[in-house]
Order: structure tokens, then sequence, then C-alpha cells
């Protein structure tokens, strides 16, 4: 490859990964002309912590996989799985950038996400770092604090949701379109979302 290599970060806990992450990566990666998305697997997501028990990250790894196998571009990350204790996007850019001397580094988030960029663990690290991308839904305006630069990506929006999917999953309704076939699969072999304990 000639040039600079122009890679996204797409974070999440995955729980499960569905239509609209894999949407949103390709999108963006056409936008912005990316070599490749990373979707980075949330080892400890410190947001969401005693909001409810979530799947074991090993586990999300795997359905992330699945949901990646075969699309162009698009790869999963455990980078923070392996690093372990909570997930920050600032010790994971940290991580990647003298493993990847060079990089032009997109940290792809959800417009609420960037809304509350100023609640992160070392935010600044994050914007000087790398390209802020901010996804967002046709029709809609998003703002950030004024000094940040940052990017707007408009996507398809779907109304999709993990909570929604556990939810599904738990009470027997389909997720057929919802989620990839191979995910699906993995779900089912991992016996994930079976209890009301799992699902919220």
């Amino acid at each position: 490859m000639t040039g600079v290599e122009r890679v996204g970060l797409f974070g999440g806990t995955f729980d499960p990964p569905h239509v609209g992450h894999l949407v949103t990566a390709v999108n963006v990666r056409h936008e912005l002309q990316l070599d490749r998305v990373l979707l980075v697997v949330a080892n400890r997501p410190w947001q969401k912590e005693g909001e409810r028990r979530i799947s074991a990250a090993e586990h999300r790894f795997r359905l992330v996989a699945a949901a990646v196998r075969g699309v162009d571009g698009l790869e999963a990350s455990r980078i923070e799985i392996d690093r372990g204790g909570p997930s920050y996007t600032a010790d994971t850019l940290a991580a990647l950038r003298p493993l990847h001397p060079g990089t032009s580094f997109f940290t792809i988030l959800g417009s609420d996400a960037a809304e509350g960029l100023r609640t992160w663990e070392r935010w600044p690290e994050v914007v000087d770092g790398s390209t802020l991308v901010v996804v967002d839904r046709p029709g809609t305006t998003v703002s950030l604090p004024a000094g940040i630069d940052w990017v707007r990506v408009v996507v398809p929006y779907l109304e999709v949701s993990s909570t929604d999917l556990r939810d599904r999953m738990h009470d027997g309704r389909p997720l057929a379109y919802l989620v990839p076939d191979a995910v699906l699969a993995e779900i089912r072999r991992l016996r994930l979302y079976d209890t009301p304990a799992a699902v919220r």
C-alpha cells in the first residue's frame, strides 16, 4: 500500500452486533475513503457497568468476528480485550499509534456519544490523536463543543438496537435480517441472551 493508511476505529460493546453497526461501518469507510474500519470490542465498557449484565468479552468478540467475516475493509479488533481492564479510547489510540506509525486514525461515534465527549476518560487525547467522525441520521443536527475538529457522516437510519435484540432473543421473537446469519448462529451456539438476567 502506498501513502498514509486511513483507519477507522468503531468501538462498542456489541452485545450483540447488528446490521445497524455494519451499515454505519461500511458507509463511513466509503464516505471518508478509509482503508479499513476496526470494530473494537470493549473489554469493560465503563459507561455501561452496573446497568445490566454484559456478555463475556470473548463471546462478544466472536459475534463481531462473525459479523464482519467476508465484509471488505471491516475487521474485528480485540485490542481492548487483550489489554484488559476498563476500555478507554485514549488508551486504544496510544497502543495503536506505535504499531502503525504514520497512520491516520478516525474515531467513529454516534451523535449521543459525541455530545457526551467531555465525560470520556482523557478525551483531549482522543481529539488530538484522531479525527472525530460523528455518525448521524438524515435530517438531524449535531453540536460539539467549540474548538473540536470533527466531520459528520450521514448514514441510513435503521431502527435497530442491541437492547431490542436481546429482548427479542429472550422472548423468542425473530432476529432474521436484524443480525447477520453468522451472528445469529454464534448467539445460538453460545446460548447467549437466554435468561432475563442476561437480557437486562
